[in-house]
C-alpha cells in the first residue's frame, strides 16, 4: 500500500511526479448545455437564432411599414406570436429531452390528440375541469411509457415504435369520439386561453413555465446529465451505472407528459378537441429542436434554442399571413430551413469546433 506524505505527494514516487486524476466516465464528461454555461458554442447558436428573429422583424417592417408604425399593433402581434407558439412549444419541450436521450418520437401529435378526445368524452367532462386535466395528463403519460417499454425493453427502433403509435393514437382518438368534434363545456378549460394577466396570455405563461421547469431539469438535476450521457454514448452510460432501459422509458413518458399538457392547452384554444387535432405536430416539433441546435444522432440541444427554434418558425407563419401569402410557400421556406439547419449542425459547427481545439493545442 502506498501512503502519502501529507504534502499531496505519494511516498514512493518522485516528488515530481503529480497525482494521478482517474479516468471520467461518459457521464461525467457530458458537456454543460445552457445560455451562458461553458460551451460557448451553444452561447453563439442562440445568438444566431435571436438575429434570425431580428431579421424576420426587418422583414415584417420592410413589407408592412404601415402596420409596424403602430406600437399597439405591433405588441398585439408580438403576444400573438407567442400565444401561436405556446402548444407545439409545450410539445417541443418533451421532444428536445426525447432527441437529446438519443430517441425520436413521431407520435406527439397523436398522443395530443388521443389526450384532447379522452378528456372531452361526456363521462371524463362529468368529473368536472379537473377531471378533464387529470384523464388528458393521465392518458398522455401512460401512452408516452408504452413507447419508452417497446423502445427500451421491446428494443424496437425509435422510429418504428413510435410511427405505429401514432397510426394506433390516431385510430383510438377517432374511435372514441366516433370521428365527431366533442366539445368542451367546462367554462375553466375554455377559459385558459381567453384569459390574461398583466395582458399576457395565459398560454404563454404556461409555456414559459414549462420551458424553464425543462431547463432546470436539463441543466441542474441528475436526470438531465443521464439524458446527455445516454444520448452521447449508450454504452458509456451504462458503464458509468445508469439504468438506460429505464431512463429511455422516462423520457418518453416526460414527452408524454407534455403532450397532455399541450392537449388541455389546444382544446381550451378550439374548446373543443378532435381525432384530427395536432396533425404534423410532431414535424413541427422535431424541426423547432433542431433548429435551436439539437442533434439527431442525441448527445446535445438545450431548451433555449428549442424555444427560439419554435418562436421563429411561429414568426415566420405571422410573417407569411400578414403578407397575404401562401400556406404552401410558407412549408416550403419551412423546409429551406430545416435543411440548412441540418446542413449547419453536419459541417459549420464540427469544423469551428476542429478549429478551437487545434488553436487550443
Amino acid at each position: 500500500m502506498t501512503l502519502s506524505d501529507g504534502t499531496g505527494t505519494a511516498a514512493g514516487l518522485p516528488a515530481q511526479s503529480p497525482p494521478v486524476e482517474p479516468a471520467q466516465t461518459g457521464a461525467a464528461k457530458s458537456p454543460r448545455i445552457g445560455w451562458g454555461g461553458e460551451n460557448s458554442e451553444n452561447t453563439i447558436r442562440n445568438l444566431v437564432l435571436v438575429g434570425v428573429l431580428v431579421v424576420l422583424i426587418a422583414i415584417g417592417a420592410f413589407t408592412q411599414p404601415q402596420l409596424y408604425s403602430d406600437s399597439t399593433w405591433v405588441w398585439n402581434n408580438i403576444l400573438s406570436i407567442l400565444q401561436l407558439a405556446s402548444v407545439i412549444g409545450v410539445v417541443t419541450v418533451g421532444m428536445t429531452f426525447v432527441i437529446i436521450g438519443g430517441g425520436i418520437d413521431l407520435s406527439v401529435g397523436a398522443i395530443v390528440a388521443l389526450a384532447g378526445v379522452w378528456a372531452t368524452t361526456v363521462a371524463t367532462q362529468s368529473y368536472g375541469a379537473g377531471g378533464m386535466i387529470f384523464t388528458a395528463i393521465v392518458v398522455a403519460v401512460a401512452v408516452g411509457l408504452i413507447n419508452g417499454v417497446l423502445i427500451s425493453y421491446g428494443k424496437l427502433v425509435p422510429f418504428i415504435a413510435t410511427l405505429a403509435m401514432l397510426v394506433a393514437a390516431r385510430g383510438l382518438a377517432a374511435e372514441i369520439s366516433d370521428k365527431q368534434t366533442q366539445i368542451s363545456d367546462s367554462a375553466f378549460i375554455n377559459g385558459i386561453a381567453a384569459g390574461k394577466l398583466l395582458g399576457i396570455p395565459l398560454l404563454v405563461y404556461i409555456l414559459a413555465v414549462v420551458a424553464t421547469i425543462g431547463w432546470v431539469l436539463l441543466n441542474r438535476t441528475t436526470f438531465g446529465r443521464r439524458t446527455i450521457a445516454v444520448g452521447g454514448n449508450v454504452e458509456a452510460a451504462r458503464l458509468a451505472g445508469i439504468n438506460v432501459k429505464r431512463h429511455t422509458m422516462l423520457l418518453y413518458g416526460l414527452s408524454g407528459l407534455c403532450c397532455g399538457i399541450a392537449a388541455i392547452m389546444l382544446t381550451s384554444q378550439g374548446t373543443s378537441a378532435q381525432a384530427a387535432m395536432a396533425n404534423l405536430y410532431e414535424l413541427d416539433a422535431i424541426a423547432a429542436a433542431i433548429i435551436g441546435g439539437t442533434l439527431l444522432s442525441g448527445g446535445r440541444g438545450t431548451i433555449v434554442g428549442s424555444m427560439l427554434g419554435v418562436i421563429i418558425f411561429a414568426t415566420i407563419t405571422n410573417l407569411f399571413a400578414i403578407n397575404g401569402l401562401s400556406t404552401e410557400a410558407q412549408n416550403m421556406v419551412k423546409g429551406g430551413i430545416i435543411i440548412a439547419a441540418v446542413l449547419v449542425q453536419q459541417f459549420r459547427f464540427k469544423a469551428v469546433t476542429r478549429f478551437l481545439h487545434r488553436n487550443k493545442t
